[in-house]
């Protein structure tokens, strides 16, 4: 990977690690498919005039990749975090990256290497480490959702690189775009009260809301799905292992929870796994590079 890429799959678990506080804040006031619903419509208005029509081969792939990543994924992890402890969560939504490498050994052909295996256990044990100090009750329903949603975000993934190349933006617009009526018709079966919460809705929690648009969204899914496209599923899934680090940063900030010992040790053997996954050369990397440029390939 190039010093920009890393740089770019860095931002999207800082993005959406502080995005478990704020969605939280989101969830006082939206039922949680609904927020869901309002996200992706809001999403597909701001990019949809700016991103060209899909081609018939792309339709079809899009329609799939939304109902895993954009109906499943958010669907199921919205809903843990309405019912469920947000630290929790950030611990279980870290099987995407196992269950991301897993399916793209048969579905795409990607080898696990042992220093990669190695890797991504090192870094899921400094996860554990975080949150095995607190004393948190699990509730058992919330959890599998979140679970859930990291099998759906993982599925999705590897389908975008199998089916892609995709402009990420145009991506980004459709898949949205056809996201919008998955959930909200699963939120008028399900939930209620969705009018009287856009009434009700304080300025924070608009606030919350269009983080998770801006930024969540359409700079954290852009940056995803361009990596995707740029490089192999077993360099880009790993990082997906700093979000709950950047979780409980934001956490600490505007929650004001307490920085253990723990927390700081889990941070840096996280970190130190990710590492692990990404150890290259650099002037190896700069001739794979410049290879790689001049021959038109994408650089992996």
């Amino acid at each position: 990977m190039t010093p920009t890429q890393i740089a770019c799959a860095v931002l999207v678990p800082l993005v959406w690690g502080f995005q478990f506080v704020v969605i939280k804040v989101g969830l006082t006031a939206f039922p949680p498919l609904f927020f869901v619903g309002l996200r992706f419509a809001v999403v597909a208005a701001l990019l949809l005039p700016f991103v060209g029509w899909p081609t018939k081969r792309e339709l079809g792939r899009i329609i799939v990749i939304s109902i895993f990543v954009g109906g499943l994924n958010f669907g199921l992890v919205f809903i843990g975090l309405a019912h469920g402890s947000a630290s929790v969560a950030g611990v279980a939504i870290q099987l995407t990256t196992p269950f991301t490498l897993i399916l793209a050994w048969p579905l795409l052909g990607e080898q696990l290497s042992i220093r990669v295996i190695f890797g991504v256990i090192l870094a899921f044990g400094g996860v554990v480490l975080i949150v095995v100090e607190p004393n948190v009750s699990v509730k058992i329903v919330p959890t599998l959702f979140v679970i859930g949603s990291g099998f759906a975000m993982a599925a999705g993934s590897v389908l975008t690189k199998r089916y892609g190349p995709f402009e990420p933006l145009k991506l980004m617009a459709w898949m949205s775009l056809f996201t919008v009526p998955q959930v909200l018709a699963a939120s008028f079966v399900l939930e209620h009260g969705q009018i009287a919460s856009l009434r009700a809705a304080s300025l924070m929690s608009w606030m919350a809301f269009m983080y998770t648009v801006l930024l969540g969204a359409i700079l954290g899914f852009g940056l995803w799905f361009w990596l995707i496209g740029q490089c192999s599923m077993t360099r880009v899934a790993p990082f997906g292992l700093l979000q709950p680090v950047f979780a409980i940063v934001a956490g600490v900030i505007f929650l004001h929870e307490p920085l253990t010992a723990a927390l700081i040790t889990g941070a840096v053997i996280c970190i130190a796994g990710v590492a692990i996954t990404q150890r290259q050369s650099l002037s190896w990397r700069s001739r794979v590079v410049a290879a790689s440029v001049s021959a038109g390939r994408p650089v992996t």
